[in-house]
């Protein structure tokens, strides 16, 4: 008699997700994605701008920076989800 977490050949099944708990992840990881390097890099830019005083160029380049790295890893996380269909 098998377990009923097994498929008829005898490999365990992979675990039941629902669909709620893998949209939040997908909305968490876009989020991040999304946050994080246009955040930091908005605050660096404001670091430098006042270290160096250069204001405003240095934030202006963080928002660039910061745009082009969200850019890059939303299109990553895009492939990653074509490559799993």
């Amino acid at each position: 008699m098998r377990a009923p977490d097994e498929t008829p050949g005898g490999t365990p099944r992979p675990p039941k997700t629902s669909t709620v708990v893998l949209l939040l992840g997908t909305i968490a990881d876009t989020t991040w994605r999304m946050f994080v390097p246009t955040v930091t890099f908005i605050l660096l830019g404001f670091w430098a701008d006042e270290s160096w005083g250069t204001i405003p160029w240095m934030t202006v380049l963080g928002i660039i920076v910061g745009t082009g790295v969200t850019s890059l890893l939303i299109k990553r996380q895009l492939e990653e989800v074509k490559r799993t269909k």
